[in-house]
């Protein structure tokens, strides 16, 4: 029996993919971009075990079951298949971020798991492979395989082969920062996944959306290979606000936002015009992340723990890639 560890970070994305072209193989309609952040991880253990009769799901000290463990199993059939072996196996796992908050727990926790199952199974752990596999679990946890920034490219092929995270930069001593606001812990009531799909199908605005990547990606790229803060900061807030105004133009229309987080967003705008250089940012949930520099990270901080609402307050600096421990987590 072998056991395998993997820490995989959470990454947000700063060009959004919204939408897929493929929902069992979680192929999206485009390319994003995101940032892997040090500070907000998952580790994850696992074993593949002759005797057990099912697998076994841990996750922050308890046992797991209901729908949230067959996901877990779903994806080990993944990898059962291509290591054909046909054993269960024991999965613990540890997060340091609320999971189905908005805070891209399934993209750490996935990119984890694909990582030590692999490697527990003795199947291929290449970057490229290891990408590929955590797709399947979580779209996002494509790019939590790479660290820094990272674009996913939607692909072309069918079956999602060249459908992988890319890294795009170390950023050569960019001293860049993402301000995490924790407004709500409560999993949301609606799954990303739900969400995308009735966007997708019923909003009259996702095809506005969808035409205008194109730019936002190519203004991106630009940006981070000249390490231009506010360019990136304007690319990404204007990116992530026309995400969720595709949302409440939905049949039933949604949103994710909760009170605290236009109070959230009112701070970063007002700081922006005081001469802070603060740009927001906000996934499928309420919480709001913030893109600034270390120099400033305090008087945002600061800001925000003023803001109505706002829980707490995370500074998060550019993440590692996924990496392979030597002691295994106990249940």
């Amino acid at each position: 029996m072998t056991i395998a560890t993997a820490q995989a970070c959470v990454n947000i994305a700063l060009i959004k993919y919204w939408g897929k072209r493929d929902e069992t193989l979680h192929l999206p309609t485009n390319n994003s971009i995101s940032l892997t952040l040090n500070e907000l991880y998952s580790t994850t253990s696992v074993a593949f075990e002759p005797d057990l009769p099912e697998d076994i799901y841990w996750r922050d000290g308890h046992p797991r079951n209901g729908e949230e463990a067959f996901k877990v199993t779903r994806f080990l059939d993944l990898v059962r298949n291509q290591a054909q072996i046909e054993h269960r196996a024991r999965v613990i796992t540890r997060n340091t971020v609320p999971t189905a908050a908005g805070l891209a727990s399934s993209a750490s926790g996935f990119a984890a798991l694909a990582a030590a199952a692999s490697k527990a199974a003795g199947i291929s752990t290449a970057a490229n492979d290891l990408s590929c596999l955590a797709r399947r679990g979580s779209g996002s946890a494509c790019r939590s395989v790479f660290g820094g920034f990272v674009e996913w490219q939607k692909g072309q092929r069918e079956d999602g082969a060249d459908s992988h995270g890319v890294p795009l930069s170390n950023l050569n001593g960019w001293e860049l920062r993402l301000v995490v606001t924790q407004l709500s812990s409560a999993p949301k009531e609606r799954s990303s996944r739900d969400g995308m799909r009735d966007t997708v199908n019923t909003s009259p605005f996702y095809a506005g959306w969808l035409a205008s990547i194109d730019d936002d990606l190519i203004a991106a790229r630009k940006a981070i290979a000249r390490q231009d803060l506010p360019a990136l900061g304007t690319t990404a807030e204007r990116n992530a606000l026309k995400m969720h105004a595709t949302m409440l133009g939905a049949e039933p229309p949604f949103t994710y936002w909760l009170p605290a987080s236009v109070a959230a967003m009112r701070t970063v705008w007002d700081l922006r015009k005081r001469g802070v250089p603060a740009w927001l940012t906000m996934d499928a949930g309420p919480n709001v992340k913030v893109l600034t520099t270390e120099h400033h990270t305090q008087a945002i901080s600061q800001a925000l723990r003023e803001t109505p609402g706002v829980e707490g307050v995370v500074v998060c600096t550019p993440g590692p890639g996924v990496r392979w421990l030597d002691t295994p987590l106990e249940a």
